[in-house]
């Protein structure tokens, strides 16, 4: 599993672009984003180097961050990969709260948060090979 960084957002011309500004600042990378809106904020999801160390940065300068336990699992880019992903996950009774796509690099990456208990052993069980932040980007 890796740690994605996920932040709520006040809806607003520009909030998302200042973030964003902000993490270049900082030096950190965004290797994948995702925004979903509700009716009063955004929810940002983003794989990105150094996430647990990024979300206390924006905290300390007055956002809603926290990281969030999500599996990467590199598919091939052809119709019906993730649809095969999703069946195996299903396959061990695990529940799919939100998924993504991604590129990285030449690879295509789905990022995904399950659920279900336990949830580790479902993971394994699932026969799926499952990519950890050093697989996507530099750890550092």
């Amino acid at each position: 599993m890796i740690d994605q960084l996920t932040v709520c957002l006040p809806d607003g011309p520009g909030k998302l672009a200042a973030m964003c500004h902000l993490l270049g600042e900082e030096s950190i990378q965004i290797h994948a984003l995702m925004v979903a809106e509700t009716v009063d904020f955004g929810i940002i999801r983003v794989i990105c180097d150094r996430p647990r160390a990024t979300a206390q940065m924006l905290r300390e300068r007055g956002y809603n961050a926290m990281c969030a336990r999500v599996v990467a699992a590199e598919v091939e880019n052809v119709p019906g990969a993730l649809g095969h992903l999703l069946d195996r996950l299903a396959s061990c009774d695990l529940n799919v709260e939100y998924a993504y796509t991604c590129s990285m690099g030449d690879r295509t990456v789905d990022v995904i948060k399950a659920t279900g208990e336990p949830l580790e052993i479902k993971l394994r069980d699932s026969g799926l090979a499952f990519l950890e932040a050093k697989d996507l980007y530099e750890v550092g």
